[in-house]
């Protein structure tokens, strides 16, 4: 590793940054919004041009291939799994992702930093701890009108500047590698066409983690429940004995979501029910849930919860038309991620290499590995060394990006070394 392959990290995350890629949920279409075919093709170029295979399908997903390179005599020669690298090019749209304005603040001093698009947008070293471990190292965040990407361009950033790195240098031996940039992660469906047989491999690495040396195993049991309300409107001077208002209905529903249960209130393995949404007027009402919890048990107790609701409410307003809709989104990759060990220990191996100490710890949130794991690819999420996602307040440490793709790089030649 060189200081300039480490601002190379830095100079393709910017580049990435810049392009608007925000997933739309009320879209239809695949991917949700064209803007996203705007990174696809930035990306297929850039690999074409480092000798790989690629494209990019219809539905906005970049495939591509770097062969192996292990000599003929090699005693893991034709042994090697074909190993997979995957992260998204989407951003969130919970918060502005057009013109983004990265902004790197060399050698960080430890104290609180005002970003300058929006003074009033602050990194507070009280409310965000890990800032203490960044103290000399260079920090990317937007101006603060904007998120800023590094979820998860920055981990598209770490596993080109890898793959940049193998062709460069031939004596980094590896087997073949498999590239897969998706769509529309955020909203949920970053997984819904991805071509699990054209991909090849049956083992991978989403780069879509945050801490550094934080190996994620585990995602949520993920469903979504919606409340449907029907109920009947005139006009407020002649509604008596006549109007039934859903919105009391929808007010009693939340009201009863237990307080030990909400997002707010949870952490670590803590399951939640989170009311992400409310549409509708007096006559007809939605309530959109969301369902988590990484044991499948506690998962289904948490269905029965809100169906016992549903019935409660029922009967106490019961002029309101009332039904549940609940369906899964994602399961909890740990279980089929526990069927090859090996997959996560490479991973935690491959931190060690590079003098970062690994850590197992549970996705509080999606990720496309969680379905990939269902769909025939076991795939663990690894640190990026980005922050506070989701937000304008989010942030990158430069230095713990170089790590993150020196693990890319370890993992794949440790598994030259379990096929020899």
């Amino acid at each position: 590793m060189t200081n300039q392959q480490t601002e190379r990290i830095l100079e393709r995350f910017v580049r990435y940054a810049k392009v608007h890629t925000t997933s739309d949920e009320a879209s239809e279409s695949c991917p949700s919004t064209e803007r996203q075919f705007d990174l696809a093709r930035m990306l297929v170029k850039e690999l074409q041009a480092l000798g790989l295979e690629a494209h990019v399908d219809e539905h906005g997903y970049v495939y591509a291939t770097l062969p192996a390179n292990l000599p003929a005599g090699h005693p893991a020669h034709g042994k090697v799994p074909a190993i997979g690298f995957i992260a998204h090019m989407d951003t969130s749209p919970d918060a502005p992702g057009k013109d983004v304005k990265p902004i790197v603040h060399r050698n960080y001093d430890g104290l609180d930093l005002a970003l300058p698009g929006d003074p009033s947008q602050v990194l507070r070293v009280e409310e965000i701890p890990r800032l203490k471990n960044q103290i000399g190292k260079d920090l990317i965040t937007s101006d603060g009108t904007t998120l800023l990407g590094a979820d998860d361009k920055a981990g598209i950033a770490e596993i080109m500047e890898a793959v940049q790195r193998f062709v460069e240098d031939p004596s980094l031996l590896h087997g073949p590698i498999q590239i897969g940039f998706t769509p529309d992660e955020e909203i949920g469906r970053g997984a819904d066409r991805f071509d699990v047989k054209g991909f090849g491999a049956r083992i991978a690495y989403t780069l879509d983690g945050e801490t550094l040396g934080k190996i994620e195993k585990e995602t949520f049991n993920a469903h979504s429940a919606t409340f449907h309300l029907k109920g009947y409107n005139v006009h407020p001077g002649t509604a008596k004995d006549k109007m039934v208002n859903t919105l009391y209905a929808a007010a009693e529903i939340i009201r009863r979501v237990p307080e030990n249960m909400r997002p707010e209130t949870t952490e670590g393995r803590e399951g939640y029910l989170h009311p992400r949404a409310i549409e509708g007027c007096i006559d007809a009402c939605t309530i959109r849930f969301l369902i988590r919890d990484h044991d499948i048990e506690e998962s289904k107790k948490k269905i029965k919860l809100l169906e016992g609701i549903r019935r409660e409410v029922s009967a106490q307003l019961p002029k309101v038309e009332m039904n549940l809709e609940v369906t899964e989104s994602y399961l909890n990759m740990g279980p089929k991620l526990d069927e090859n060990p090996r997959v996560v220990e490479i991973a935690m191996e491959a931190c060690r290499q590079v003098d970062v100490e690994p850590w197992i710890d549970v996705i509080r949130g999606g990720t496309d590995g969680a379905r990939l794991s269902y769909m025939g690819i076991l795939t663990p999420n690894i640190f990026t060394g980005g922050f506070n996602y989701h937000s304008v307040r989010e942030w990158a440490s430069l230095q713990d990006m170089e790590k993150a793709t020196q693990v890319v790089m370890q993992i794949a030649q440790l598994w030259v070394a379990e096929a020899s």
